[in-house]
Protein backbone atom coordinates (compact mmCIF):
# COMPACT_ATOMS: atom_id res chain seq x y z
CA UNK A 1 0.00 0.00 0.00
CA UNK A 2 1.46 3.33 -1.08
CA UNK A 3 1.52 5.96 1.63
CA UNK A 4 2.85 9.51 1.80
CA UNK A 5 3.22 11.13 5.20
CA UNK A 6 4.03 14.83 5.49
CA UNK A 7 5.42 16.51 8.59
CA UNK A 8 7.05 19.74 9.67
CA UNK A 9 4.26 22.28 9.32
CA UNK A 10 3.41 24.79 11.98
CA UNK A 11 3.01 28.41 12.96
CA UNK A 12 5.93 30.77 12.39
CA UNK A 13 6.51 34.49 12.19
CA UNK A 14 7.35 36.30 8.96
CA UNK A 15 11.00 35.87 8.04
CA UNK A 16 11.38 32.56 9.82
CA UNK A 17 12.02 29.13 8.32
CA UNK A 18 10.41 25.70 8.26
CA UNK A 19 11.40 22.40 6.73
CA UNK A 20 8.70 20.06 5.50
CA UNK A 21 9.33 16.35 5.09
CA UNK A 22 7.41 13.76 3.13
CA UNK A 23 8.14 10.07 3.54
CA UNK A 24 7.01 7.47 1.03
CA UNK A 25 6.31 3.87 1.95
CA UNK A 26 5.03 0.97 -0.08
CA UNK A 27 6.64 1.85 -3.38
CA UNK A 28 9.96 2.58 -5.03
CA UNK A 29 10.69 6.21 -4.22
CA UNK A 30 13.71 6.79 -6.44
CA UNK A 31 11.89 6.36 -9.75
CA UNK A 32 9.32 9.07 -9.16
CA UNK A 33 9.20 12.79 -9.74
CA UNK A 34 8.03 14.38 -6.51
CA UNK A 35 6.29 17.68 -5.97
CA UNK A 36 5.20 20.01 -3.22
CA UNK A 37 1.90 21.80 -3.76
CA UNK A 38 -0.01 24.22 -1.61
CA UNK A 39 -3.57 25.40 -1.29
CA UNK A 40 -4.56 28.56 0.51
CA UNK A 41 -8.15 29.21 1.61
CA UNK A 42 -10.30 30.18 -1.36
CA UNK A 43 -7.52 29.53 -3.85
CA UNK A 44 -6.65 26.75 -6.24
CA UNK A 45 -3.92 24.27 -5.43
CA UNK A 46 -0.63 25.35 -6.97
CA UNK A 47 2.68 23.65 -7.63
CA UNK A 48 5.38 25.11 -5.40
CA UNK A 49 8.38 22.98 -6.31
CA UNK A 50 9.24 19.70 -7.97
CA UNK A 51 12.20 17.39 -8.28
CA UNK A 52 12.66 14.71 -10.91
CA UNK A 53 14.05 11.24 -10.31
CA UNK A 54 17.35 12.57 -11.63
CA UNK A 55 17.38 15.50 -9.23
CA UNK A 56 16.38 18.35 -11.51
CA UNK A 57 14.31 20.97 -9.71
CA UNK A 58 11.70 23.52 -10.64
CA UNK A 59 10.09 26.29 -8.60
CA UNK A 60 7.14 28.61 -8.74
CA UNK A 61 8.24 32.20 -9.29
CA UNK A 62 6.75 33.20 -5.95
CA UNK A 63 9.17 30.97 -4.00
CA UNK A 64 12.33 31.10 -6.10
CA UNK A 65 15.34 31.99 -3.97
CA UNK A 66 13.48 31.23 -0.74
CA UNK A 67 12.43 27.57 -0.98
CA UNK A 68 14.57 24.55 -1.76
CA UNK A 69 13.28 21.10 -2.65
CA UNK A 70 15.53 18.09 -2.15
CA UNK A 71 15.25 14.35 -1.98
CA UNK A 72 17.02 11.57 -0.11
CA UNK A 73 16.41 8.34 -1.96
CA UNK A 74 18.02 6.30 0.80
CA UNK A 75 15.37 7.59 3.20
CA UNK A 76 12.50 7.61 0.70
CA UNK A 77 11.93 11.22 1.66
CA UNK A 78 11.47 14.54 -0.08
CA UNK A 79 12.03 17.83 1.73
CA UNK A 80 10.97 21.42 1.27
CA UNK A 81 13.19 23.95 3.03
CA UNK A 82 11.27 27.20 3.33
CA UNK A 83 13.17 30.35 4.29
CA UNK A 84 12.12 33.98 4.61
CA UNK A 85 8.52 32.93 4.99
CA UNK A 86 5.78 35.44 4.25
CA UNK A 87 2.13 35.58 5.29
CA UNK A 88 1.31 34.83 1.63
CA UNK A 89 2.95 31.42 2.09
CA UNK A 90 0.20 30.40 4.51
CA UNK A 91 -1.49 27.29 3.11
CA UNK A 92 -1.90 23.57 3.44
CA UNK A 93 1.14 21.98 1.83
CA UNK A 94 0.86 18.64 0.09
CA UNK A 95 3.50 16.39 -1.31
CA UNK A 96 2.69 14.27 -4.32
CA UNK A 97 4.06 11.54 -6.52
CA UNK A 98 3.70 13.45 -9.75
CA UNK A 99 3.97 10.46 -12.08
CA UNK A 100 0.89 8.77 -10.65
CA UNK A 101 -0.91 11.80 -9.18
CA UNK A 102 -0.85 10.39 -5.67
CA UNK A 103 -1.14 12.83 -2.75
CA UNK A 104 -0.34 12.99 0.92
CA UNK A 105 -2.77 14.26 3.53
CA UNK A 106 -1.27 17.73 3.79
CA UNK A 107 0.35 19.77 6.53
CA UNK A 108 -0.65 23.27 7.60
CA UNK A 109 1.84 26.12 7.37
CA UNK A 110 0.80 29.42 8.93
CA UNK A 111 2.95 32.53 8.74
CA UNK A 112 1.70 35.26 11.02
CA UNK A 113 2.97 37.81 13.49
Amino acid sequence: QVQLVESGGGLVQPGESLRLSCALSGSIFSIYAMGWYRQAPGKQRELVASVTSGGSTNYADSVKGRFTISRDNAKNTVYLQMNSLKPADTAVYYCAIMDINYWGQGTQVTVSS
